[in-house]
């Protein structure tokens, strides 16, 4: 009998190996038997197979559904399996993921013509697996996969649940994180298949857990995604959230309660729809207020006709108001209506158009919550105050606290909502109605028994007055016309700060619940801050200071945040009262200091800024603790003054170190408050000194009137002279100009007969040259240097260019005719020798006629430049001597100013004419520098026909050599071999052995031995001399070698053929020095020791 360990391995081998269907199948059975208990030895022996058979045999569907059912196992195995372990799953994952051909293989059994229900379904369990254990490459597979989220999509439209829910379940967990995918999920239509499988299961309220579902697919689709967001609005599907909102608590037509579970899954369906709605409502998003006007139900989408939204507003608000949804929807919707309004002043003005059940009316007597004419309908804003000021129900604080968020939303950067709001509470107050839900008349006339029952009533009202008055001075103005008591029947008028000043003292002395000293401390605080009025208004009452002082100091409950809030309240007081207050500033801060001391100061302020309910507000849930029964939750601080007091702490905490004559400077509705007295003072003792200094002023600029009046005649005088003075000056530029430019002339003259006899002295070198070199490298050099003589030539004189083409073409002719007859180009070149040197005689008198015209030139140039100087030195005087009239004249009047404008077109005049001598200058020194380069060509002329002269010479010698080398019967033939020895005592250091070869007879070769050296020594050193002698005339030359070598009438040994020239370049080579200690062996016909 087998092992596991010995069948999986057969198994695997049969899968990969058989031939028939069934076999791979039997094989894939066998494998499933195995995959729960041993499922690391089936991944290991066999998970590529069972991949494998999938691409093979994908068309069998009874194959396939074993494959993915044993595929399934591997990643849910058998928990009390001895190989069960996490790392299996990632194991099988990696493998499917590495190659995404898999991966398509899996989404290809989703296409619309595999309708198999397990394929499918075993498919899409499958895919989600893969995705929990490897999700980054799992979606990076999914979507380089052709069609893969189009597969995907199109599950949805699937009609078996099983495989709907799945492909729900997939898409769900694809969508959380990636941007890509989601796009890709939208384009491919994937809202229409969502809200089609929610209306098939019965919307909200009769939907079964596959409506969350979708409404988490969806969320997933539209969280933090502009794009899709926006298709979401154009393609209409606002409105199918206003429907299903609409029916979510529609009374059922046969009356029927529903079931336990249907409403908690409907409970639970509903808020998952507004969490949905509050993802279009990201505050500071750039589709925000778009979708806010969409959700009222009136979108114009600009440039592409009306769209219609759906009154999403309006539905959200029927739930929030609703006498059956449970109390965390209503305030979940609540919330989302905030959102729907939050500063859209558009949506906030047709926001309190609207009308909702009551909150505070009762259900008709049969309990029937469908039967709305038995509940009266108010506008929201009423609904709203009757739901935060007028619902004391613990359980409903949730529900309060989002009604409170939904009516700071609605005055949230809308000044004239606050107005008209605050307006409306001000009559209502004057008025004595509606003292229910009207907050002013909660917060000036509060009612002993209400304050134990509900705390929070009077928290909200003063958080609810905070809004209204907090950044907004119309508003805090308005609210600071309200007074108590009536002054005709003799009663104390006192104004709306004192009098809640007065309810806070008296709730911190009986030891009230902190909430409400805390609201009314919060109201003041933001009301008094900037405020100098209001500070006024507070400190009109002395006993008020005092009593906040005290409570900061002497709390009866010892409550660390009311004493924190009093002495910052204190502080922001001192901050911004003035000297002129009821109480002085002095006066306040010696009060402050006396009272409470500036270390205790500070440290009530810190300890309240690191209380947790203050350090931690932003992370804390401001609602109600489920756990704690019949005690209020731990919400002291609204988010706005958290806020507030964060940013303002620092401020307010050295506000105290500031010294009382400095006051504080607020600019309120344009006009600046404010400011220190002993600056005022300084102020005015300084313009009583300024307006002094301007009197005496004017009467020292009416003294210097005069005085620059008699400047400006002298300086008009001076004027006159100057212009004389500039008028000489510039004849004499102009005559100096003249002679300049006729010496030019003359120095061009005498360059271009320079240049024209340069050009034909090197046309003569040239041809020289030529004649004497046939060789093609020499010509090739001769014609590169006529060419780069001729661009040097172009280059200074583009006048004579046609002239150089004729030379050059003449000198073409001439080369030609120098190869001809040589000996009568060297006579010819000879008399244009002696012509060139007449011709150098002629330049050198020119030049030095010309060094005689630059001196002159020079002369002239320094009388001018003398000339010049004394210009300038009188301008000079007269500048220092207008700069001193200017001086004084400076601060008398602003006419000096055109003085100084003449001045400077004087002194621009004479430096015009300096500039003009120092280029006359420069010209000279140009000429001068011309000339010397001239003289520098001349020389190098003459130096090189003193070379040509002698190279004609060593010519002449040259050819006499040649002829009385190639005419000798005595020919040398030579061949070298030569080693590296070392040294050797016993022989010198050149040891030569030469075999001369003489004419070999008709008879052919013969071979002498070494014999009667000294015979012919005499001839061979002479032939070695003369050799040498050529080579070093041939090199000095440049000489082709190779017309006067010619090859040798015979052989010596088994050398190459040797000719004079050879010898004599290898001789010139050891004569050099390159020998060193090496031998030399020369083999020939005769031996000679020489």
């Amino acid at each position: 009998m087998q092992s596991v360990s010995e069948t999986i391995p057969v198994l695997s081998g049969r899968l990969s190996t058989a031939t028939l269907l069934e076999d791979r199948r039997a094989a894939i059975l066998g494998l499933r038997s195995f995959a729960k208990q041993y499922p690391a030895s089936v991944a290991s022996g066999a998970l590529r197979s069972l991949i494998g058979s999938l691409s093979r045999d994908g068309e069998d569907v009874d194959t396939v559904k074993v494959a993915l059912e044993t595929l399934l196992m591997l990643f849910s195995p058998d928990p009390d399996s001895p190989e069960a372990s996490e790392e299996i799953a990632l194991w099988v994952a990696d493998e499917f993921t590495q190659r995404h051909e898999n991966i398509a293989l899996l989404l290809g059994f989703l296409a619309k013509d595999r309708t198999d229900f397990y394929s499918r379904l075993y498919s899409l369990q499958l895919l989600s697996a893969i995705l929990s254990a490897r999700t980054e490459r799992a979606e990076e597979c999914i979507v380089n996969t052709s069609d893969g989220i189009s597969r995907l999509v199109a599950v949805l439209e699937d009609p078996r649940e099983a495989i709907r829910d799945e492909a729900i379940g997939l898409l769900t967990d694809l969508t959380p994180t990636s941007n890509v995918i989601q796009n890709l999920v939208t384009l491919e239509k994937g809202f229409a298949p969502i809200f089609e499988i929610i209306a098939a299961e019965g919307g909200l309220a009769g939907g079964a857990r596959v409506v969350e579902d979708c409404l988490i697919l969806l969320a997933n689709l539209l969280r933090l995604n502009p794009l899709n967001q926006t298709m979401f609005r154009d393609m209409g599907f606002v409105a199918e959230i206003s429907r299903l909102l609409r029916d979510a608590y529609k009374e059922s037509k046969d009356g029927q309660e529903l079931a336990q579970w249907v409403e908690v899954q409907r409970n639970r369906n509903v808020y998952a729809m507004l969490a949905v709605i509050r993802l279009f409502l990201v505050p500071g998003a750039t589709g925000t207020p778009l979708n806010q006007e969409a959700f009222l139900g009136d979108l114009s989408s600009g440039g592409r006709g009306r769209v219609r939204g759906g009154p999403v507003l309006e539905n959200t608000l029927q739930i929030a108001f609703s006498h059956v949804a449970e109390l965390p929807i209503k305030a979940e919707a609540l919330l989302a209506c905030a959102d729907m309004i939050r500063g859209n002043e558009k949506v906030q003005a047709m926001f309190a158009g609207l009308q909702v059940p009551s909150p505070l009316g009762e259900p008709a007597a049969n309990g029937q919550s469908g039967q709305k004419n038995g509940i009266p309908r108010v506008y929201v804003i009423d609904g709203l105050l009757d739901l935060v000021l007028a619902v004391s129900s613990l359980p409903a604080f949730d529900l309060r606290m989002a009604g409170c968020a939904c009516l700071k939303a609605y005055f949230f950067k809308h000044a004239e909502i606050r107005m008209h709001f605050l307006d409306h509470a001000v009559r209502t107050h004057k008025a004595h109605a509606d003292e229910l839900t009207n907050v002013l008349t909660i917060l000036l006339q509060p009612r002993p028994d209400a304050v134990a029952a509900d705390p929070y009533r009077y928290w909200f009202a003063a958080v609810l007055m905070l809004h209204l008055l907090h950044d907004n001075p119309e508003t805090k103005a308005k609210a600071m016309s309200v007074t108590e008591g009536d002054e005709a029947s003799g009663e104390e008028v006192v104004t709306c700060i004192q009098t809640m000043t007065a309810h806070l003292l008296s709730s911190v002395a009986k030891s009230d619940d902190p909430r409400i000293s805390i609201g009314y401390l919060m109201l003041l605080l933001c009301w008094l801050f900037e405020d100098l009025d209001a500070v006024n208004d507070f400190l009109g009452e002395f006993t008020n200071l005092q009593g906040l002082i005290q409570a900061a100091i002497e709390n009866p409950n010892g409550d660390v945040m009311v004493q924190g809030l009093s002495a910052m309240l204190a502080g922001v007081v001192y901050e911004f009262s003035t000297k002129d207050s009821p109480v002085p500033r002095a006066k306040v801060r010696e009060m402050i200091m006396t009272r409470m001391g500036r270390d205790r100061y500070v440290d009530k302020l810190s300890r309240l800024r690191s209380h947790p309910l203050m350090r931690d507000h932003e992370v804390l849930p401001q609602k109600l603790d489920g756990a704690a029964d019949l005690r209020l939750p731990d919400v002291y601080f609204d988010d706005t003054f958290v806020e507030f007091f964060k940013d303002k702490y620092s401020r307010i905490l050295r506000a105290i170190d500031r010294d009382p004559d400095l006051e504080t400077s607020v600019v309120t509705n344009g006009a600046e408050k404010g400011v220190s007295r002993e600056l005022v003072d300084s102020l005015r003792a300084e313009v009583a000194e300024k307006s002094r200094a301007v009197q005496e002023a004017q009467a020292q600029t009416a003294s210097l009137t005069e005085q620059l009046a008699q400047e400006q005649a002298a300086h008009r005088r001076t004027k006159e002279l100057i212009s004389a003075d500039l008028a000489r000056a510039n004849d004499s530029a102009a005559a100096l100009r003249a002679q300049l430019a006729a010496r030019d002339a003359a120095l061009q003259a005498a360059e271009a007969r320079a240049l024209a006899l340069t050009r034909q002295l090197t046309q003569e070198q040239q041809e020289h040259q030529r004649a004497r070199a046939e060789a093609a490298r020499q010509q090739a050099a001769a014609e590169a240097q006529q060419r780069a003589h001729a661009q040097e030539v172009a280059a200074q004189q583009a006048r004579q260019r046609a002239r150089e083409e004729e030379l050059q073409r003449a000198a073409e002719g001439a080369r030609r005719a120098a190869e001809q007859e040589a000996e009568r180009a060297r006579r010819r070149a000879e008399a244009e020798r002696a012509d060139l040197r007449a011709t150098i005689s002629r330049l050198e008198v020119d030049l030095m006629k010309a060094n005689k015209a630059r001196a002159g030139a020079e002369a002239r140039v320094a009388e001018l430049e003398g000339e010049a100087r004394l210009q300038g030195e009188k301008g000079e005087q007269v500048g220092r001597l207008l700069r001193a009239r200017e001086e004084e004249a400076r601060t008398a009047a602003e006419r000096a100013t055109v003085l100084e404008g003449e001045l400077a077109e004087a002194r621009e005049a004479r430096e015009r004419l300096e500039r003009e001598v120092e280029r006359a200058v420069a010209r000279a020194e140009e000429k001068e520098e011309e000339r010397k380069a001239v003289q520098g060509e001349l020389d190098d002329m003459l130096m090189v026909f003193g070379d040509l002269e002698e190279k004609v010479t060593k010519y002449k010698i040259l050819e006499s050599l040649v002829k009385i080398i190639v005419d000798d019967d005595f020919v040398v033939h030579t061949c070298f071999r030569v080693r590296q020895l070392g040294p050797c005592p016993s022989q010198s250091p050149l040891d030569a052995r030469l075999i001369l070869g003489s004419p070999a007879p008709q008879s052919g070769l013969e071979r002498f031995q070494i014999r009667r050296l000294d015979e012919d020594k005499a001839r061979v050193d002479l032939s070695i001399r003369l050799g040498l002698l050529l080579l070093q005339l041939l090199d000095a030359y440049h000489l082709d070698v190779e017309q006067y070598d010619r090859p040798s009438r015979s052989l010596v040994h088994d050398c190459p053929l040797a000719s004079p020239i050879e010898i004599a370049i290898e001789l010139g080579k050891l004569d050099k020095g390159t020998l060193g200690d090496e031998r030399l062996e020369l083999v020939s016909r005769n031996e000679i020791i020489g």
